[in-house]
């Protein structure tokens, strides 16, 4: 867990876009989510969007799952079973 918060604390804080990062990550938490409905519900443009989803997939935060066109992404069990971790730290360093 500790690496998690240690990835989650860089994703979020230290690189640029964190805020938006953490805004999917919640939305994700919600239910799975396509890239066009992310931009609609988050009012982010599509390659926002996009950019952000590579970035968490990257780091295992998110997966995927059905074919290019009707891809849906959520969390990763990883990132379900210690979501709390995620709760800290948009809770009481990212300014919302």
């Amino acid at each position: 867990m500790k690496h998690l918060e240690k990835l989650l604390w860089w994703l979020l804080t230290g690189k640029r876009g964190g805020t938006n990062r953490a805004r999917i990550i919640e939305k994700l938490r919600e239910r799975p989510y396509n890239p066009h409905q992310l931009s609609k519900e988050l009012n982010l443009d599509y390659k926002t969007i996009r950019h952000h989803i590579k970035i968490l997939r990257d780091n295992n935060i998110i997966k995927a799952t059905g074919d290019s066109y009707s891809k849906l992404y959520f969390l990763t069990d990883a990132m379900e079973e210690n979501y709390e971790v995620f709760q800290e730290i948009w809770d009481n360093y990212i300014e919302k």
